[in-house]
């Protein structure tokens, strides 16, 4: 049974109806920009054929009801509180809900909300902002509510901000709301202004999740982001004029390193040189150029692994590994780091026979394999029924 229809009969099940809208986004790979992203640079990324489902049918009464698979069915009251423990994941859609709101939509009586899933948790490919994405469509499909995909990007990251409480850029949701098949997505930080680069429909994106995590993940990545905030103040001190590591040449990097702690200009560097690299990956694929930008993966993970020390073993093996094999354009650790995936942008002659190839050497040397799974680039957020009738249809290998 597939996904939609997975969640059409939970819908039936747990409120005895059928939705009035069917909403889906999908989930993201991080292509290039490691960390660029909250220093207001620039960052592209892959909408891929994974997808979060949300069905939604407004009712009278002023109460909200969410089902997710593996979750109770939780009730909500005020719309407006925050939930805690087992029902937290409804602060995603619920902060959605409060942020469209504030953009326009008229709340009245309640709704019921019913989500299903297939894209793989823990593999750093975003579900929460798939989750807010199609949440997002649903809403501004049963509301009437008439809002352009960039500024429902940018509502539900301010829900995960403001409501979840999740510091994150606007990556995932730029990317889930607007991807387009054979696209990537550019996302300029600093301006929110979002733009889709030609790739390809010949391509395909690997992800090689290694289950790996550091034990100080969270903590690690907010010292990363403390780090960027003091090489702004550092330059600053010698009288440079910005707000963001975004804003710095990288002649202007050179001539203030001198002033940085060591550690602290390595981290800049990364993030200027990383800025530099989305752009030159922007301007060789416009050019059709792909085998020349999929190089610059490679030179990505290099400067994650050195300069920003976000990379793990795990994660540097495979990279090392998938260098080597026909058919891979480029490959480097996708998402905050300190483990989790790396990802590999491969031509139709990578086939599974060399992903498992991959797998078995990850093997010899770590004991375990890690998950595979090829994506293709996948189109953004969209309504895919109302009322029953279905306006297009969701390719996926997992239904």
């Amino acid at each position: 049974m597939s996904s939609l229809e997975i969640l059409k009969e939970r819908f039936r099940e747990r409120f005895d109806a059928r939705p009035e809208v069917i909403a889906v986004a999908p989930g993201r790979v991080e292509v290039v920009g490691n960390h660029t992203d909250y220093n207001l640079g620039s960052v592209i990324g892959a909408a891929i054929d994974r997808y979060v489902y949300v069905g939604l049918r407004r009712v009278d009464e002023p109460v909200f009801r969410f089902s997710s698979s593996g979750f109770h069915v939780v009730t909500v009251d005020d719309s407006s509180s925050r939930q805690s423990g087992k029902s937290s994941w409804v602060n995603y859609p619920l902060g959605v809900y409060n942020s469209l709101i504030r953009r326009g939509l008229k709340p009245s009586g309640g709704f019921e909300m019913a989500v299903e899933s297939n894209v793989p948790s823990g593999a750093g490919l975003s579900s929460s902002a798939a989750l807010e994405l199609a949440a997002a469509k649903a809403f501004c499909e049963a509301y009437g509510l008439e809002l352009g995909l960039d500024e429902l990007a940018i509502a539900s990251r301010e829900a995960e901000n403001e409501f979840v409480g999740v510091p994150c850029g606007i990556l995932d949701q730029g990317v889930s709301a607007l991807g387009k098949s054979g696209h990537l997505v550019h996302i300029d930080c600093r301006e929110l202004k979002f733009s889709v680069i030609p790739l390809g429909e010949s391509y395909s994106i690997w992800i090689f999740n290694t289950h790996k995590k550091h034990s100080l993940v969270e903590s690690l990545y907010s010292e990363r982001n403390k780090e960027c905030m003091r090489a702004v103040e550092s330059f600053k001190k010698t009288g440079l004029e910005i707000e963001s590591l975004s804003e710095l040449s990288s002649s202007e990097f050179e001539d203030a390193r001198s002033s940085l702690d060591p550690v602290v200009g390595r981290r800049a560097e990364h993030v200027v040189r990383e800025i530099e690299r989305v752009e030159r990956v922007r301007e060789l694929l416009e050019r059709g150029e792909v085998v020349e930008a999929g190089r610059l993966l490679f030179a990505s993970h290099a400067s994650s692994r050195d300069l920003f020390e976000n990379s793990v073993e795990e994660l540097d093996y495979l990279v090392d590994i998938l260098e080597s094999m026909p058919g891979v354009l480029g490959a480097r650790l996708s998402g905050g780091g300190f483990g989790g995936a790396a990802m590999a942008l491969t031509g139709e002659s990578f086939t599974m026979d060399y992903a498992q190839s991959v797998a078995s050497a990850y093997r010899g040397r770590f004991g375990q394999s890690p998950e595979l799974l090829q994506c293709q680039v996948a189109d953004g957020a969209r309504i895919v029924e109302v009322a029953g009738v279905k306006t297009e249809r969701i390719e996926s290998p997992l239904g």
